[in-house]
């Protein structure tokens, strides 16, 4: 199986390789983004073939997780939470395998709030960055915050007390709240506007993708495993955080709007591909997925 690299970056064609659970932030700095980001494969083979653990996998709050995309960050120019998304995006269509339809359907009742288009010439599925992540801690930066370390210590927790909101703070937020539920709704997510004060550290991290030298599959629901590697014929997995393009309207002739962040898995050599594979990876056009 062709072995794979971690690349990050601001946007899809200015990428840096980095390592997995290297226990250190790459920093992407824009006019619009400021922050670190780094990301966790349990079990996962490096380009060399090569298994570095992390005892991020070992804490107590994250037993079970087998991968993790984590950020800390900034955004320099003020807007709405609702228009800041987090999720996969893809520049040309999807080879999608039969029964793909059970892991996106786990996948919208883990988070409602996901919208998705997969088949698609330019396959998506994203959803608010304030819902969609199992953590997320929120500080107002002041001079008496200091900026924490990243990735931190201890896992991410939960936070959401300092939000400043529009029309007035929320007193059901300042006491506590269930952020995925409240935010679920739109008008909530609307009332919130992220600042350069606005300091937002996040782990995206789950366990129904498993690593290991021989590639990687998915859990579906039922106690099935979808051998990921079978399928793919070599297309960029990318993660972003993205702003929402206007309704109805494309942006760069994409579904989404300005990419703030990527964190890309792809083949280290395509010449590992099988060659049909490998042509696909290379091609510029849509594959044909009926």
């Amino acid at each position: 199986m062709p072995r794979l690299r971690i690349l990050a970056g601001p946007t899809f064609h200015d990428l840096t390789e980095i390592r997995a659970n290297a226990d250190e932030g790459f920093t992407v700095s824009t006019d619009a983004f400021e922050g670190q980001i780094a990301i966790y494969l349990k079990g996962f083979a490096d380009k060399d073939g090569k298994v570095v653990e992390s005892p991020y996998f070992e804490q107590e709050e994250r037993t079970g997780i087998t991968w993790s995309v984590q950020f800390q960050g900034r955004f320099l120019k003020p807007i709405s939470a609702n228009d800041v998304l987090f999720g996969n995006v893809f520049d040309r269509s999807l080879p999608l395998p039969w029964g793909f339809s059970a892991v996106t359907s786990f996948m919208q009742y883990l988070d409602p709030t996901l919208e998705q288009d997969l088949h698609s010439s330019t396959p998506w599925a994203l959803s608010p960055l304030i819902t969609t992540m199992p953590h997320l801690q929120h500080t107002h930066l002041n001079e008496l915050h200091k900026v924490p370390p990243f990735p931190p210590l201890k896992p991410v927790g939960e936070d959401v007390s300092e939000l400043q909101f529009t029309e007035g703070n929320d007193p059901e937020v300042e006491g506590g709240v269930n952020r995925k539920a409240y935010f679920y709704d739109a008008s909530h997510r609307k009332t919130v506007v992220f600042g350069p004060e606005d300091l937002i550290t996040a782990d995206f991290c789950w366990n129904y993708l498993d690593f290991s030298p021989e590639g990687v599959s998915a859990r579906i629901p039922g106690g099935f495993a979808l051998d990921l590697m079978h399928y793919w014929d070599g297309l960029p997995v990318r993660f972003v955080c993205c702003e929402r393009a206007p309704k109805g309207e494309t942006v760069d002739g994409m579904p989404w709007g300005r990419i703030f962040w990527c964190v890309a898995i792809e083949a280290a050599d395509k010449t590992d591909l099988p060659k049909s594979k490998e042509t696909a990876a290379t091609s510029e056009d849509p594959l044909d997925i009926d």
